[in-house]
């Protein structure tokens, strides 16, 4: 590594929230290799009358690469899947739309790295653990059939995901 490199310093801007996968894609590209894709709907607001922020993200982080094929049979069969994440690097993205009402508007997606999952529920069960109890204050969602609410599970020695081929085997 050279010294130049060594010297550089960077600020981090990280999202953490709770919200919904939707939308599992390999993003094809013309140089470099494809890489996978998912949207994030955030959740936030008030309890009562929830919000929720699309976020497109590139999957980067390999452990979130690999729950995120995990999660992918679930995604696809559109059950509802609860995360708690962690993004980062957010930008805008700027287009036009080709069609429909808004054909030739102007449109913004917002775009960011899908680093971290912490924990996972699909149609609120828990498949993926809580990473720490740090992330239980994360559990406040009135958006779901069952509150998150002392239902998260406590931080205990989570089993290892790696090498799994199915959800089956993770499920608490």
């Amino acid at each position: 590594m050279s010294q130049a490199n060594q010297d550089q310093k960077y600020f981090d801007l990280h999202i953490s929230g709770i919200g919904y996968l939707n939308r599992v894609r390999e993003v094809q590209v013309k140089r470099g290799q494809p890489f996978l894709a998912v949207d994030v709907s955030a959740l936030h607001g008030d309890a009562e009358d929830v919000q929720y922020t699309r976020f497109d993200c590139r999957v980067s982080g390999s452990e979130a690469q690999e729950v995120i094929q995990l999660l992918l049979p679930e995604i696809q069969a559109k059950k509802k899947v609860l995360v708690s994440f962690k993004l980062g690097d957010l930008y805008t993205d700027t287009f036009v739309y080709d069609k429909g009402e808004k054909a030739g508007q102007t449109g913004f997606s917002l775009k960011a790295r899908l680093l971290i999952i912490h924990w996972a529920k699909v149609d609120g069960k828990h498949v993926l653990p809580v990473a720490s109890d740090a992330h239980a204050s994360d559990a406040q969602d009135a958006a779901t059939d069952e509150p998150l609410t002392g239902d998260i599970l406590p931080a205990a020695p989570a089993k290892q995901h790696a090498g799994r081929s199915s959800l089956d085997e993770l499920v608490y």
